[in-house]
């Protein structure tokens, strides 16, 4: 099966959702990063996404840290105590392995995870790519590319991008994990003239940048930010976070980012 072949249509002609990212979850609950309870900060960001009362909700990428099937499932029960009352849908991160994924979730009601890649809405598109290489850095494979390309010059409808590792440098340690091949990534995606925002994780806080004609959005961790433009691997806590994003009956695209800290 070809990755965007797994559909999931939405009705909404205007859309609220929710981008969470980089949990990195232990076998057990009390699992810390860098000194974080993550368990606890993902309950903490998926209790603020059910009160916002989306329409979708998409996970960026970085379930585990510890690489074990018991982190997804930790994962997996979360989501289902929370009663989000929109479906989660996900791609993978550079600590992820696909087949976890799919032993996790693949008893899990469409109505709570549900593996679609390729979103149809009303008014847009929703693509969610597979960055995932061999090694930290990110690479989109050219088969991945040509049928990302494909399936948006297809529609009619303007598309959104969703992709794990960032694709243009931020100017910090994290560039040493980049997407390899982000500007030719980028490069495709402008040439179909459907692509007006792309939102990543992987850099663990909030930036914002452009290629051409297309805004880059970088979503904070629901754990441990990574210090901004710091060319060492220094770490904050400023507290879980995640991103809305609202779409209007006029296709019009607004975000915003939700720290948590006080909450």
């Amino acid at each position: 099966m070809a990755w965007f072949d797994q559909v999931l249509t939405l009705n909404q002609t205007a859309l609220k959702i929710a981008h969470f990212t980089d949990c990195h979850l232990f076998s057990e609950p009390s699992g810390r990063y860098f000194d974080v309870d993550c368990t606890t900060y993902l309950g903490d960001v998926l209790a603020d996404i059910a009160s916002q009362r989306c329409d979708l909700a998409i996970f960026g990428g970085d379930i585990t840290q510890d690489h074990s099937l018991a982190s997804y499932m930790q994962f997996l029960r979360l989501v289902e105590q929370a009663n989000l009352g929109c479906p989660v849908v996900w791609l993978p991160g550079n600590h992820d392995e696909l087949s976890y994924y799919e032993q996790a979730f693949g008893g899990a009601s469409p109505n709570v995870i549900h593996p679609a890649k390729w979103l149809n809405t009303p008014n847009v598109n929703i693509a969610l790519c597979n960055s995932k290489s061999e090694t930290p850095a990110g690479w989109v494979t050219e088969a991945h590319m040509t049928e990302l390309q494909h399936v948006i010059s297809q529609e009619p409808k303007n598309t959104l991008v969703f992709c794990h590792h960032h694709p243009m440098p931020i100017k910090g340690y994290l560039d040493k994990h980049l997407l390899e091949n982000g500007n030719q990534f980028l490069r495709t995606l402008a040439d179909t003239q459907k692509v007006k925002h792309v939102f990543h994780g992987h850099v663990h806080n909030d930036y914002s940048d452009a290629f051409e004609e297309i805004a880059i959005y970088a979503t904070p961790a629901t754990c441990i930010q990574f210090v901004k433009n710091s060319p060492e691997w220094l770490q904050e806590d400023k507290g879980p976070s995640y991103r809305l994003i609202n779409i209007d009956s006029f296709s019009r695209l607004t975000t915003q980012i939700r720290w948590l800290k006080n909450v």
